[in-house]
């Protein structure tokens, strides 16, 4: 499933990037985050534990980032593993652009899963996916200095085109929760483009 998206933050770009830089942060925006581990300057594996509807996981993933352009943009690749729940990968390419003293986060990804996720209704993910998301967004702009209130979803996140999963079960979870499960488990991971 592709997908699409953008935050507002409220705060300049290159404080935005740094933050995406330092483990610290990241690891209190998460939502259920337990463990981030920086494998190299492009590779970091951590975990997380999150629910989905009345499926429940801690989920241990990694995450490459490639094609970086400091402080702009990059590609991250992702892939997380929840045991029973099932599985999660994807791609994602975000770009940061200041816009009137704020920075928009937009993101553009594709993903798949498969187990007991693929079998979760799509309404209780979009629910889940804005949670987690919004969540992700305010404890992040309140640790950067804005509110949590000021962290805002410019637009809906849209889904583009539909990809078979590559599971067993088919289906899609919206990047918005892996964006927040693989860029929230996978932004946990995002601790990505450390320093």
């Amino acid at each position: 499933m592709e997908m699409s998206g953008e935050f507002r933050i409220p705060a300049p770009k290159e404080k935005v990037w740094a933050a995406l830089n330092d483990p610290e942060i990241l690891r209190q925006s998460v939502p259920g985050c337990q463990s981030i581990t920086k494998l190299s300057d492009t590779e970091m594996e951590g975990a997380v534990t999150a629910s989905v509807g009345p499926v429940k996981a801690t989920f241990k993933g990694s995450v490459v980032l490639s094609d970086i352009d400091a402080p702009n943009s990059y590609t991250l690749t992702g892939q997380g593993k929840g045991g029973a729940a099932g599985f999660v990968k994807g791609v994602a390419k975000v770009s940061l652009a200041e816009e009137s003293g704020a920075t928009v986060l937009r993101y553009r990804s594709e993903a798949s899963v498969g187990g007991k996720l693929a079998q979760i209704g799509q309404r209780l993910i979009d629910g889940t996916a804005k949670k987690l998301s919004e969540e992700f967004f305010g404890n992040f702009s309140a640790l950067l200095g804005g509110g949590a209130q000021e962290a805002a979803e410019v637009e809906a996140p849209q889904q583009a085109q539909a990809v078979p999963a590559a599971a067993p079960s088919t289906g899609g979870l919206k990047p918005t929760v892996w964006i927040p499960v693989l860029i929230v488990a996978m932004t946990l991971l995002l601790l990505f483009f450390t320093s």
